[in-house]
């Protein structure tokens, strides 16, 4: 009973820490995963009863938190352009639903494990990266939002990951990972039409890694740098138009500077730079909007009209949601204290609102 307390009082707390900054914008639902391991307080015939995971996919809007499905393995959930759709994991399968969680259908199934799937722009189909077993590398498919049979964009040996839309929806950039002699990997930036046809490599460095691309309106912002995790990971940020041409540097000097996002018209970039989440428009300087805890797992989306930056932080003591105002760096925080029974995340969609 003390735990499903805890665990509804966490619940209530990161309600309001969110919906507070996300009513003042009016910008739709924030929606994470999160699921909790409980342990039973009361032996049976002298056993002590297996733990149970619960938890699913969460959505914080307007003071409210609510429960949008109730399998503790849904997870990776992405919005439709206009709000309506959101696609998620369930179990190494994709599948969609209405954004108040109804209607829920499954659009992929069989041995593969599918992962991070992107609504495309139009909202008539889902991105998502499908490997043949666990820790093979990956390629990337595409399948029709009603259902149906998946589309194969990418099949090679290589590992194509961390796709992006063009804002039109007419070019996917994304990242593949090309095996090197003596061991390791190089990634380059590649691109290819939403039909599998015109691949095309964008970015050719020897023994040097390109990454985290996101495709605006004619340009790819992405980082250069060492992609592995770890102290050895390093990187500017820099762009190219979407032929690879134009490569010039966005961001460098003390610190190495990770992509993030962009807003949806592409003029004001996201990053972690130096334990702090920056944000910088194009052809200005940088602006540092928060502080990161030191050795700490981040990712951060804005919200639709580019005013606030949602943000998931892990450590090895505790994990944290917080709603950040992009023009003033005010914050509210919800912290999730204990990695071992709690974990949240770490992607997180923020709902796009039409004006």
């Amino acid at each position: 009973m003390l735990k499903r307390f805890t665990l509804t009082a966490l619940l209530v707390l990161l309600a309001a820490a969110l919906s507070a900054a996300v009513a003042q914008a009016k910008t739709g639902a924030i929606v994470f995963s999160m699921a909790t391991v409980e342990h039973p307080c009361c032996e049976v015939e002298g056993k002590a009863p297996a733990p149970k995971t619960v938890g699913g996919l969460y959505a914080s809007k307007e003071g409210r938190l609510n429960q949008l499905t109730e399998d503790p393995t849904d997870s990776e959930p992405d919005f439709s352009a206009d709000g309506h759709t959101i696609a998620f994991v369930r179990g190494g399968d994709v599948y969609a639903m209405r954004a108040d969680g109804s209607g829920q259908r499954q659009l992929t199934s069989g041995p593969e494990l599918d992962a991070r799937p992107l609504v495309s722009p139009n909202g008539k189909y889902v991105l998502f990266e499908r490997r043949a077993t666990a820790g093979a590398a990956r390629d990337l498919y595409s399948v029709r939002v009603t259902g149906g049979s998946p589309h194969a964009l990418t099949q090679s040996p290589d590992d194509d990951h961390e796709a992006s839309f063009s804002p039109d929806g007419c070019t996917i950039a994304f990242v593949r990972s090309v095996a090197e002699t003596g061991g390791g990997t190089a990634d380059d930036v590649y691109a290819v039409r939403p039909s599998g046809i015109r691949l095309r490599r964008l970015t050719r460095t020897a023994h040097v890694d390109e990454f985290a691309p996101r495709d605006l309106d004619e340009t790819i912002v992405y980082s250069r740098g060492e992609s592995s995790e770890g102290p050895g990971a390093y990187a500017d940020i820099y762009t190219m138009t979407d032929e690879g041409k134009k490569v010039r540097k966005l961001i460098a000097g003390a610190g190495s500077s990770f992509v993030e996002d962009a807003t949806a018209g592409g003029r004001t970039i996201l990053f972690r730079r130096d334990q702090g989440l920056w944000v910088k428009r194009l052809g200005r300087g940088g602006r540092k909007l928060a502080e990161l805890p030191d050795q700490s797992r981040t990712n951060a989306v804005f919200s639709s009209d580019g005013r606030q930056v949602a943000a998931f932080t892990a450590t090895k003591e505790e994990q944290s949601l917080s709603v950040i105002d992009v023009a003033t760096g005010r914050r509210s925080f919800s912290e999730v204290v204990g990695g071992e029974t709690t974990t949240i995340g770490p992607v997180i969609a923020w709902q796009p609102v039409r004006r």
